[in-house]
């Protein structure tokens, strides 16, 4: 496990289009989520720690968020074939076992990773109405063992400060987690 940062794509980025495979097959685009106030893109995968830790509190802000007519998606970009406990089987079940009411896909190229320059698991991007980036960072300040609870603040000030339409702090702190497992030779340059 390598600890990686985020790479704090820019702010105002456009929200880079994809269409991927959900845990039932079902394709699953960007442009599904036009209309909502929001969306939020997550880079999570099965099995890292730091997704591990957080996986409870991603159910619920996806659940509660999604009500609030906010996009919500997760996208796990590791190399299943190297990591075939992130295969997209092993993702229906970690789908179900969660409770993930978001749509779980499987970005088999890692296309979609390298336009939202994802680096690592767990990795947030939140986009407005119109598709631009306004957060990229951290869930919370907790992290395996340092005792900090999980409560999802620094994502969820984002999120309530998008619904408000209020400005978000400028300030945000990249998130930490494990490495997206790039397949050998796919590795992006911001990833070597």
């Amino acid at each position: 496990m390598a600890l990686t940062p985020s790479t704090m794509l820019p702010l105002g980025t456009q929200a880079p289009d994809f269409s991927l495979p959900d845990t039932d097959g079902k394709m699953v685009s960007r442009r599904d989520f036009d209309g909502k106030k929001g969306l939020l893109v997550m880079f999570i995968c099965n099995h890292c720690p730091y997704v591990k830790h957080v996986r409870q509190e991603l159910a619920r802000i996806g659940e509660e968020y999604q009500k609030k007519d906010i996009g919500v998606v997760a996208i796990n970009a590791n190399d299943a074939a190297s990591y075939p406990e992130d295969s997209p089987e092993a993702m229906k079940r970690e789908k179900a076992a969660q409770g993930y009411t978001f749509p779980y896909l499987y970005d088999a190229t890692q296309e979609t990773a390298k336009a939202y320059t994802a680096a690592c698991t767990p990795d947030f991007f939140v986009f407005d109405s119109r598709g631009r980036l306004i957060y990229r960072g951290q869930l919370d300040d907790s992290r395996p063992g340092n005792d900090t609870p999980v409560t999802g603040k620094d994502l969820r000030h984002a999120l309530d400060t998008l619904l408000t339409g209020e400005t978000i702090s400028l300030e945000q702190k990249p998130s930490i987690g494990c490495n997206i497992k790039w397949r050998r030779g796919n590795e992006p340059d911001y990833a070597k």
